[in-house]
């Protein structure tokens, strides 16, 4: 046998591409729409409740690091638009067992949150459609955004563009209400002027400790946004669709965060059982009627929204690991719409049947796979800032520009891990959060340890061909 002709590779198989076919407009509103979730709208009010009106500074803190990660980020993906986003970053910069850990992590965490996105949606939609069973609206639910996502991305961009323009109205007209009832606007309505911010125990009633531990909460509010790298490698121009969306992003969501929260904690008193559902407290004050009705709606979208940008996400990740060789290549295959249609059915298949033990054994099964998963966002934004720190630097050895580039670098990347490292201390110091820290610890080191072994699998193989090959 000529072992020359053994040893030429043989031609590359040139695969279609995912369609690029997403507007900067879309991808602007998806990265703002992704971070505006049931978290503001029903989750806001155990961190007031933990901090009182000090909340502000808890946001503040969270809001500045989401900003710092957000940039460095965008640096990474202006430089290189890639749909493994952070995950081949990483891979980029630490090699291959640790990309694919971040990716897995990641994939892991959206099929579990598409889960309860969709239980969490159903049961709220229940509560005003009460003939209908949890079970059935959950299930139109994931089917519906199913075929969204097969559709192609053009179609799940413009459902996200406007999911997110129905968030945005509502926090808008949330917060001009909130003003006008602050300013003693609203007829027949008392104006409960600044009472709430500064009495009732002070702005910090609950001192250093009540901020930090509304910290943790409000961090993970924050979540969500990173999935402006992934689909930036599907718009017509990644370069200059992703800079447009870091740029506008983050200052909007201080803006819309900042401003809601304001509302809150100035009109609705911090230890008010009402803070249950904090924006129908303040409209209940506004004496809106069909207040309560108006932010459950409004909170279902938010949930559907997320559920619509966490599947495509999910489905992004897995076909990107199976590009690398992370995954089965059948993952890769696209249909005529240019969509990973398997990718798309194997991430909700995972949530599907999560759903469905769900509804068997109610409150066990999502609350344990979320308890895993509810950290996954700092692993993901710590992997973010160590691979631009490294990524940065080897740029700047080889002298190649940046398109996006990170403010003062290293001096706010240093910033922003110190940030984070800060987080992970309150985190390991307060009871609850530690369990939930330790639980995402454990779970990155298991996948780190299978896909090292599947990587050495994979090595050895290689090796064994080679030494086949030259053998003959």
């Amino acid at each position: 046998m000529n072992k020359a002709a053994t040893l030429v590779p043989p031609p590359a198989v040139t695969r279609p591409a995912l369609g690029q076919t997403l507007k900067a407009r879309q991808l602007t509103m998806m990265g703002l729409g992704s971070a505006i979730g049931a978290g503001l709208f029903l989750g806001s009010g155990v961190g007031v409740k933990a901090a009182g009106p000090a909340v502000l500074v808890s946001y503040l803190v969270a809001g500045t690091l989401v900003i710092l990660v957000m940039r460095a980020l965008g640096e990474l993906a202006a430089s290189n638009p890639n749909i493994g986003a952070f995950s081949v970053y990483a891979q980029k910069a630490f090699g291959k067992t640790a990309g694919s850990t971040l990716g897995w992590l990641w994939w892991f965490q959206l099929v579990v949150v598409i889960a309860a996105e969709a239980v969490g949606a159903a049961g709220l939609l229940a509560t005003l459609l009460p003939d209908l069973p949890v079970w059935l609206l959950s299930l139109v639910f994931v089917t519906a955004f199913t075929a969204v996502n097969v559709a192609g991305v053009r179609n799940f961009g413009e459902f996200e563009f406007w999911f997110a323009i129905l968030k945005v109205l509502a926090i808008g007209a949330f917060i001009l209400i909130g003003a006008a009832l602050i300013f003693g606007w609203l007829p027949a309505v008392t104006s409960p002027g600044l009472s709430n911010l500064f009495g009732n125990g002070g702005f910090a009633p609950t001192g250093v400790a009540g901020i930090a531990s509304a910290l943790l909460v409000v961090v993970f509010a924050f979540g969500g946004t990173e999935i402006v790298s992934v689909a930036a490698a599907e718009t017509e121009d990644p370069v200059r669709s992703v800079g447009k969306a870091i740029r506008t992003v983050v200052w909007r969501i201080m803006v819309f965060y900042i401003g809601s929260i304001l509302v809150i904690v100035t009109v609705v008193s911090w230890d008010s059982e009402q803070l249950s559902s904090p924006f129908a407290a303040v409209l209940s004050v506004a004496r809106i009627p069909g207040a309560e009705a108006a932010i459950t709606l409004v909170a279902v979208i938010a949930l559907l929204s997320a559920l619509n940008a966490n599947l495509y996400g999910a489905s992004r990740m897995v076909y990107s690991l199976a590009e690398r060789g992370e995954a089965p290549r059948v993952l890769t295959r696209l249909n005529r719409s240019k969509a990973p249609a398997l990718a798309v059915l194997a991430s909700v298949a995972f949530g599907i049947g999560s759903t469905v033990l769900e509804l068997f054994f109610p409150g066990q099964v999502l609350p344990l796979l979320l308890n895993l998963v509810g950290s996954t966002v700092l692993v993901v934004w710590t992997s973010v800032l160590l691979s631009q720190l490294v990524l940065r630097r080897r740029a700047d050895r080889e002298g190649r520009e940046l398109p996006l580039k990170m403010w003062a670098f290293p001096l706010l990347t240093y910033v922003a891990m110190a940030l984070l490292a800060a987080i992970f201390i309150l985190g390991f110091l307060d009871p609850g959060a530690r369990i939930q820290l330790l639980s995402t610890v454990a779970l990155t080191a298991g996948i780190a340890v299978a896909c090292g072994l599947a990587e050495r699998r994979r090595s050895g193989s290689t090796r064994e061909g080679e030494t086949t090959a030259v053998g003959s």
